[in-house]
């Protein structure tokens, strides 16, 4: 929008200034167009003079004032300044903030919404979590940020799906199987053998108890995949429930066990040997990582002869590009670190562009009571699950908290702050700012009080704080546009909360519904405005956008 107009200022003068000979076209591309961090130093400023300065061999002043002088000629710009080193202020006039409302009322629901992907085909796998138990507040993370990730992707064009990896095969699923099947002997009341590393939740009592009560003993000379299949059967329709209540669905399943059955697994090694790049040693097989750089090779076959998670990833990675798509995305927790320049290194040594697949890795969270640690469920197993958070604070703070940091930032969830009804909290303290302006349009309607014609009342919005609301409503589309092309979703919620500041401050100091008519409408179009971005916006990351709280 408005910076985007600004862009094109600059980048025009730069063209006049290569024409009068002031500088080179090195520069060209190499600058940007930034808005300052600091009142005062202008609505924005570019690094032109300091980026020119070093390739032209000038003083980066002097190149400034040169820039400045043709800047002043543009009508959007009020004032120019040269700052400190070399840096290049620029102060719009006021009116062209007001400009921004109108787009938004046109666009509504679409405001923010852009064609930047192009229809380029992406594919987000996340929480691909084990079908072994319920999910925990670690999966809870990966959930939240691969759904929102993939919420941005969509509103910036891109074609997304999203999958979820099945890992329905090895180890760990027959040691579920031989777990229910204890648990199920053991409430008949016969003999059994509860796995020495099995799963030890609740959970497993459930499933062991609905199969009594479908066939009593019937199943006690079952094969273990009876027990398996109905285990993971069981624990996967939880699994979607739990998904269900954060709004989060998936396009795709992609069962682990089809890379097998489909010898996709073997053709992976059979096509790495055929390069030299796997080779046995102590009985198992190894792959050639350090022939891509890394310190030294890992085993993809274990001496047993079950295959590690590095094999069948890269076999289901291979499919991904089989597929066609341009992008793909995994959301992985940060346990998965050393394994992920494996999984890389083998697609690169198969003949696919690993350029093509980006890494989200995201880190653990604590959730915190009393301000001490919470360590131990209630019910269903030795972790805290989402469920259960969800039982506790609800859908919303769930998800906002979760996008609250970086995700290679570690979570402090706190349990208590996520609960209190209060703008102690940040979650109620955006929501609360959507529901106060859809009050404002209530008793607006009630006193009889309409917008009227933009265009004779927006020069009344001359307040500090109303240049600040439209100077930040007015970044909402590159917000947007920048926390995709990043895969950042935490910036939506910063900019929510830096939003719902600024209007809960504007509201406390100025009446919106007043003794002044035309003031009046001029404000009432602003908050319309206002009220349209956090809805998008909450949206855009899954919460509730409430009318009344």
């Amino acid at each position: 929008m408005i910076k985007s107009h600004v862009k094109e200022i600059v980048d025009r003068c730069f063209t006049e200034g290569v024409k009068q000979g002031y500088w080179s076209e090195a520069a060209g591309g190499r600058y940007t167009v930034e808005v300052p961090k600091r009142e005062g130093q202008g609505d924005f400023s570019t690094n032109f003079a300091l980026v020119a300065a070093g390739i032209d061999k000038r003083k980066p002043r002097d190149l400034a004032a040169q820039f400045a002088e043709l800047l002043g000629g543009q009508s959007m710009i009020e004032r120019v300044e040269v700052a400190g080193p070399g840096f290049i202020n620029l102060f719009l006039d006021k009116k062209i903030w007001v400009t921004v409302l109108a787009p938004i009322y046109e666009q509504d629901a679409h405001f923010g919404r852009s064609t930047n992907g192009a229809d380029r085909r992406v594919l987000v796998e996340f929480v691909s979590a084990n079908p072994t138990g319920p999910l925990s507040v670690g999966h809870g993370r990966n959930a939240v940020l691969g759904d929102t990730i993939a919420r941005l992707l969509t509103a910036s064009g891109y074609a997304v799906q999203r999958e979820y990896y099945f890992n329905d095969a090895g180890r760990q699923m027959r040691v579920l199987g031989e777990s229910t099947r204890a648990r199920y002997l053991e409430l008949l009341g016969l003999a059994n053998t509860f796995p020495e590393d099995g799963y030890q939740g609740d959970y497993i009592y459930d499933i062991a108890r609905a199969m009594i009560d479908e066939a009593g003993d019937g199943f006690k000379d079952a094969e273990l995949a009876v027990f398996k299949e109905r285990a993971q059967r069981a624990i996967f329709a939880d699994i979607d429930a739990t998904l269900k209540r954060i709004g989060i669905g998936f396009d795709t399943y992609f069962n682990e066990h089809t890379l097998y059955e489909d010898g996709r697994v073997n053709q992976v090694v059979e096509e790495l040997r055929a390069k030299n790049l796997v080779y046995e040693k102590e009985g198992a097989t190894w792959f050639k990582t350090t022939e891509f750089g890394q310190e030294q090779d890992r085993v993809i076959i274990k001496s047993s002869g079950e295959p590690t998670y590095r094999l069948p990833d890269i076999a289901y990675h291979c499919d991904k590009f089989k597929r066609g798509y341009d992008w793909m995305i995994n959301v992985f927790g940060s346990d998965h670190i050393a394994t992920v320049p494996d999984v890389l290194a083998g697609v690169r040594a198969l003949g696919h562009d690993d350029s093509r697949i980006t890494v989200v890795l995201y880190q653990f969270v604590t959730l915190l009571r009393d301000g001490k640690q919470v360590k131990m469920s209630t019910r269903k197993a030795t972790f805290v699950t989402v469920d259960e958070l969800v039982d506790e604070v609800g859908p919303d703070a769930l998800r906002f908290f979760f996008l609250m940091r970086k995700p290679d930032n570690l979570i402090e969830f706190d349990l208590d702050l996520a609960k209190k009804q209060s703008q102690e909290n940040p979650v109620y303290y955006v929501q609360y700012a959507h529901a106060r302006l859809c009050s404002i349009e209530r008793q607006a309607r009630e006193q009889g009080v309409n917008v009227g014609t933009p265009d004779q009342i927006l020069a009344r919005l001359a307040e500090p704080e109303e240049y600040g609301l439209l100077k930040t409503l007015a970044e909402y589309p590159q917000l947007v546009a920048g926390a995709a092309a990043d895969l950042a979703p935490h910036r939506v919620v910063f900019y929510l909360m830096d939003l719902a500041g600024q209007f809960h401050g504007f509201y406390n100091k100025h009446k919106v519904l007043g003794d002044d008519p035309e003031l009046s409408r001029a404000r009432l179009y602003l908050c319309g405005a206002l009220k349209r971005v956090f809805r998008n916006g909450l949206t855009l990351i899954g919460l509730r956008a409430p009318e009344t709280m």
